[in-house]
Order: C-alpha cells, then structure tokens, then sequence
C-alpha cells in the first residue's frame, strides 16, 4: 500500500492506494490562513502536523488494515513557501506562503540581477521563497541571524517524520535559488541573499526514498515501523504525475482558483521574457513549463458573489451550444497577473458594457476573458517551443460543459475529460512513493487517466474567437496606460 499526501493551501488531502492506483480510503483536514497586513499570507506549521495527525486517523479508520500495510509514503505540496528552522530546529515565524506579495521590490533586485534569470531560468516573482528571505533580512534581521534551515512546506513535513532536512527538484525550483538546468543549488544565487548551501536541504529527485519514518513518529501517527518516505513532488508536478504527463507534448490545462496549462518537456527550455515558469519535473532527466493566470474560476465566483448566486447557477444560465464572442470584454486581473504579464499592479475591467446588457452577457464575458488568459499562457508555452496536441481538462472549471467548449475553442487543441477517478496530486504523491518503494519505472506507473471524451474545437467560430482573443490581448496595454 501507497500514501499520497496533498499540503494545500487550505487543507491536507490523503489518499490510500494499493500497487494498481485503486484508492482504499481518502481523508481530508482544513486549517487557516492568516493575513495580518495587506498583502500578507502566512500559516502556523503546526497546524500541518494536526491535520497530519487527523488524516492518518481517519484514513486508519477506514482502512486499518491497508495502513497496517503501508510500505511507502510522498507528500505533494504549495510552492514557494518559507519555513524557517532554528538550530535546534524549532520553527522561527508562521510560513510565508507562496500568494504572499510583501516581497515585490526584493523580487524586483533580484530580478534585476541576470544571474537569477540565466540560472533559474525564471523570472524572480514575489511569491518564489528567496525574495522571501531577503525581505526577512531587511525587515527581521534578528530572526534571520538564527536562521538554520530554509524548509518548503511539504518538505518540513517530510523533516518532521525523518529528521532529515530535504527537498527535491520541482520544489526546489520554485525558490528562485536553484539552477534549473544543472538540478543543482546555484551558490552564487543563495548567497546573493545572504544565505549558503548549509542553509539548504539535501536535494533528492521526486522518487528517491529520503528515509524512514523514525520509530517515534510512526508510533505516535499509528504508521508501521519501517514505512519509507519518499521526496515527492510540488503541487503540480504531482498533479502532472496524476495525469501522467511526463512525456515531451503531455500536459493538462486546469481551470481552478488560478488558471494552469502545463506541458511536460523532455529538455531544459526556458523562456523568462514570457513569465513563463520553466521547473524540474519530479522525475530524472524531465522538466516541465507552465503558464499560470491568478484569477481563473475565482474570477466567476467574484461575479457569483456579487450576484447572490452559485457559479453553477451562472453558467447553466447558458444553456447549450456555444455561442460566438459576446459584445462584454472581461480582463480577468483582479490580484494582478503572471504569465505573460508579470504584473502584480494590474487590476481588472470590463469593457463595452451596454446598457441593455443581462447578467447572462456578465457571465459570458468573464469566462470568455477568463479562457483568452489561458490563451495568453498556451500562446507563451509555443513561444517557448511546448505545442501540445491536446490537453486533459482538470479543475473545478471543467464541471461546466459550455465552459469547457469555449476553452477548446479559444485554445484551437482538443481538451480530454477523464472519467471519474482520481487523478491528482495525491495520487501522484502516491505514484512518487510507489516508484521510490518499488523501484518501478516511472514511464509505466506514470499513466493518463481512462478518457470520458474529448472535446474538439468548433471549427465554425474559431475565427471569430481569434478575433476575439486579439482584442483581448490588445486591451491589456489600453488598461495599463489608464491613469490610477
């Protein structure tokens, strides 16, 4: 048996697995986020050990003896966080996570320093965790004196059950310390803030066994002595192992909170200029690139709230068949934007309101202006080589069918539905463990979910959605060069 754990932002999800990817038992725990200044988004490490602590009693509930034989475990988790250890490896401030702005004009040095973008192969964003650190020098300087380990938030987990500070490649890519290419930590980068290779943990590849469980752990968490843990994977590298994207053309678009298109590559490609995000994979030998928009479904919740109704509610008001453009231009930037803009200041609009227009033209218009930023990010993907023939449709987004025609349509690729199953970062995080347990080739554990169906593009109004995204994208420079 096989354990996946996904460290959200909001919540731990676990998931139990035997050697054929079927789930024995699932669990989930909730915990806070605190945002004591604009801007700010932390949470208390210790609140990731009780929801640990939950999730393996309840999944010991469901499944005593499948966690009886447990063999392996890997842990999925949010990017970019800083968890910050003492010498005595107590945690020295609530995590900085990885939606936390405070650290702009740290990124902005950074950035403007060629090094960090040659190396990365990204551009220094806000939220990447070494802007973090340099914000904590200027602004903590006490605190970052006794600064003895920087931990990702999965990996303090991974610490907290082996004692060993690790870490493995596609988080640390994330942390805009690691030189991308080599799969190496870059020394001229760490200690351009102040920091060195002991500041670091160890750095693994996604299916290499870390170390077991200490016998104390395992004994207070109800595991079996001996379980192993392996190094797992970021967010969505795991969710890319989950959807068995690994090969050179595989990737998945997501329509959650923020919006993700993700292709795996076989090489090193990167393309900074794009705001593209080029990262290690979880696997030896494999990167992946991805374009990502912050506003994605959040955006129609937005709208929702603002309406007093569901966004299930909202989009059924669509009915079927798509329609073409509507007249209602929406710029999806309500907490600024990524790729391709990089541009934390920008805020949204609408554009060509009428006065005869319905909530039903509203609707239309910010899932439109929704699905062209996702354009915007598969647009600077083919700039930087990664043409995906199709893409699997994940995400909450997709429970949509008009939405999901449009995105086809607007993309010009064939978007796959997978049937029901699971598919996402736990079972990836479960796949990781399996392969780093098993020895088992992550080619043939690493499998696309079975296909519900797949959507083509409607050839009839894909010009006029070109059309459409054209204006879109034309109207960014409009919005920015607005006064305020």
């Amino acid at each position: 048996m096989y354990l996946g754990l996904d460290l959200g932002t909001s919540g731990l999800r676990g998931i139990l697995v035997d050697g054929e990817d079927r789930v024995l038992a699932e669990a989930e725990a909730q915990y806070p986020v605190s945002h004591p200044h604009p801007g700010w988004s932390e949470q208390d490490p210790a609140h990731w050990i009780t929801a640990l602590h939950q999730v393996l009693a309840d999944l010991g509930a469901q499944a005593p003896g499948g966690l009886a034989d447990l063999r392996a475990l890997a842990f999925a988790g949010h990017m970019h966080g800083a968890v910050l250890l003492d010498r005595q490896g107590a945690v020295l401030r609530p995590c900085i996570l990885w939606n936390d702005s405070r650290a702009a004009d740290q990124a902005d040095r950074l950035d403007a320093d060629p090094a960090f973008r040659a190396r990365t192969g990204n551009i220094v964003f806000p939220g990447f965790t070494a802007p973090k650190l340099a914000w904590v020098a200027a602004h903590e300087p006490a605190l970052f004196d006794r600064v003895h380990k920087v931990l990702l938030p999965k990996d303090y987990l991974v610490w907290h059950l082996t004692g060993v500070a690790a870490s493995e490649m596609s988080d640390a890519a994330g942390t805009g310390w690691l030189d991308t290419g080599a799969r190496d930590w870059a020394d001229d980068l760490l200690a351009a803030t102040g920091l060195g290779r002991d500041h670091m943990p160890a750095l693994f590849e996604g299916c290499d066994v870390v170390a077991p469980v200490s016998p104390a752990r395992a004994d207070a968490l109800g595991l079996p002595r001996g379980v192993r843990v392996v190094a797992g994977a970021a967010d969505n590298a795991a969710a890319a192992c989950g959807a068995g994207a690994l090969a050179e053309g595989q990737g998945f678009v997501s329509l959650g909170t923020s919006g993700v298109i993700l292709t795996a590559r076989d090489g090193f490609h990167p393309r900074p200029a794009t705001a593209v995000h080029s990262f290690c994979h979880a696997v030896p030998g494999r990167w992946y690139q991805m374009g990502v928009m912050l506003a994605a479904t959040d955006s129609l919740n937005w709208l929702a709230r603002l309406l007093g109704d569901s966004p299930a509610v909202l989009t059924e008001g669509l009915g079927g068949g798509l329609r073409p453009p509507g007249a209602v231009r929406f710029l999806p930037y309500l907490s600024g934007e990524r790729t391709p803009h990089n541009d934390s200041a920008v805020r949204g609009a609408f554009l060509g309101l009428d006065i005869a227009d319905t909530r039903g033209d509203l609707v239309q218009g910010v899932i439109e202006g929704v699905s062209f930023g996702l354009r915007d990010s598969l647009e600077a993907l083919r700039s930087a080589g990664a043409d995906p023939a199709q893409l699997l449709a994940i995400g909450g987004g997709t429970g949509s069918a008009y939405w999901v025609d449009l995105l086809a349509t607007v993309l010009g690729v064939p978007l796959v539905l997978p049937a029901r199953g699971e598919f996402g970062a736990a079972l990836g995080a479960a796949r990781l463990a399996r392969c780093g347990d098993s020895g088992a080739d992550p080619e043939t554990v690493m499998r696309p979910p079975r296909i519900a169906r797949v959507v083509e593009p409607d050839p009839a109004l894909q010009p006029a959605f070109d059309a459409a995204y054209g204006m879109f994208r034309d109207s960014y420079g409009a919005l920015k060069a607005m006064p305020g």
